[in-house]
């Protein structure tokens, strides 16, 4: 299938954002201020929804074992503030994209065009922020100022509003989100690896999720059967359906633009190892860089 030009948009342009939960300068920062790296991770991303409570976090974030998201969230907030995490979370992804891209390139035209063509998508699914919770939470953030931290909170925006469609989907399937990293791992053993560490599943739990998934015929020993790959390929064509809207503002010309404009940059930061999934592996023992 031809990749639709919003997809092609946010594909490319994904690195530029994700960085910021993988990057060492996150737990760096998240250690400051007293905080675990995944403690940090939840409050960094949670931050949005105010002081919220675990089952808040669990709701919207999905795929994470709820016991886990229980035993951060409510001490992250004795200790840090959500505007403190806001904060945070945008130094560090300052910190990271300049140590990978170089002051000079972010300060250049290119990455000044993409900024305004990602904010033009965003503020325009702003505008349908219905059943996205997570999302509508992050469009009231402020805005920031530098190109290259807009381009950065424009994504952010886009990557949320993309990703509550997606639990959108995964409910009307029928698809938990335990289910959803298992049959994830079962189309990728190194993604299942990471996911099983860094999402605080305990291995029973998994086992029992894909004992499931097969009875459904979704699985066919560790493998997606061909009804569990029709569901995978049916998801994420829901998913870019429902994410469209944000980019149709754009037009095809818009957002093939913006992929012409990030891609390079994401290249950069591929290559400087921002996104090294070996990294993400050894680190997710810890469980110290989910996302």
């Amino acid at each position: 299938m031809t990749e639709s030009p919003s997809r092609l948009a946010w594909r490319v342009t994904e690195p530029l954002h994700a960085c910021v939960y993988l990057v060492p300068e996150g737990p760096a920062a998240y250690a400051r201020l007293g905080l675990h790296p995944m403690g940090g991770y939840f409050a960094a991303r949670a931050a949005a929804l105010g002081p919220a409570g675990a089952a808040l976090v669990a709701a919207t974030f999905y795929n994470f074992n709820p016991a886990v998201i229980a035993k951060t969230v409510p001490a992250a907030w004795d200790t840090v503030t959500p505007e403190q995490m806001v904060a945070t979370r945008l130094a560090v992804a300052d910190a990271a994209l300049t140590r990978a891209l170089g002051v000079a390139t972010l300060a250049g035209p290119e990455v000044a065009e993409a900024a305004e063509l990602a904010r033009t998508a965003a503020l325009h699914a702003a505008t349908r922020p219905h059943g996205r919770p997570l999302f509508a939470a992050h469009a009231e953030l402020p805005w920031p100022d530098a190109p290259h931290l807009v381009l950065f909170h424009a994504h952010m925006l886009l990557r949320e509003f993309r990703g509550d469609g997606h639990i959108a989907a995964l409910l009307a399937a029928g698809i938990s989100g335990l289910e959803s990293i298992v049959l994830k791992g079962a189309a990728d053993q190194v993604t299942g690896r990471f996911l099983l560490a860094s999402r605080g599943w305990k291995p029973e739990q998994w086992a029992a999720a894909a004992d499931g998934l097969r009875e459904r015929g979704l699985l066919a020993g560790d493998e997606l059967s061909d009804e569990g790959r029709r569901l995978g390929a049916e998801l994420e064509a829901t998913t870019d359906r429902l994410a469209e809207p944000a980019y149709a503002t754009l037009g095809d010309a818009g957002c093939l633009r913006l992929a012409e404009l990030t891609r390079p940059l994401s290249r950069v930061v591929v290559k400087a190892g921002l996104l090294d999934p070996a990294g993400l592996t050894s680190s997710a023992g810890d469980r110290s860089h989910p996302a």
